[in-house]
């Protein structure tokens, strides 16, 4: 299926087939993204209000989280912004061919790295020193994802 030009939108930065046409009321995993704890779920529902749920939950209670997945709404996220479309995610509908869900991932790259290593060989973080920091604004600014989805075609029932 062709794709329709995304207005100022280049190629992502991952490139992948199409996925496996899915069937109506079955949730599927979209894509894991595992420095964010987070997992997009989808599913098509059948329902002609909200043809395809979307969702990102959290993949594990106990995962620590080294990125963050904001809301793609409040992010808007674009080139502009330091934004990288990272990847485009196409789901059929398995029922209703004409139909395919397309989940565009945005990433933004962060400032993180480990703390230097002090007189011993060790990497040290200071609790005074880094509130202070914090108070300056100074913080590292960790990967942050935002996803938004879209459905092209229709069913006619």
């Amino acid at each position: 299926m062709a794709m329709p030009a995304v207005a100022g939108a280049a190629k992502p930065e991952i490139t992948r087939e199409p996925g496996q046409p899915q069937k109506p009321g079955v949730v599927h995993t979209v894509r894991a993204i595992p420095e964010a704890c987070a997992r997009l779920e989808g599913m098509f529902s059948g329902d002609a209000a909200q043809p395809y749920r979307f969702a990102a939950v959290k993949s594990s209670p106990n995962c620590q989280p080294r990125a963050r997945f904001v809301d793609f709404a409040k992010a808007q996220p674009s080139d502009a912004k330091g934004w990288k479309f990272n990847d485009e995610i196409r789901v059929p509908n398995a029922s209703c061919p004409s139909q395919v869900a397309v989940v565009r991932v945005w990433r933004k790259p962060g400032a993180v790295a480990p703390p230097k290593l002090d007189a011993q060989g060790r990497s040290r973080i200071y609790l005074q020193e880094a509130s202070e920091k914090a108070k300056q604004g100074v913080a590292p600014q960790v990967p942050m994802y935002a996803a938004e989805m879209k459905l092209e075609g229709a069913c006619k029932k």
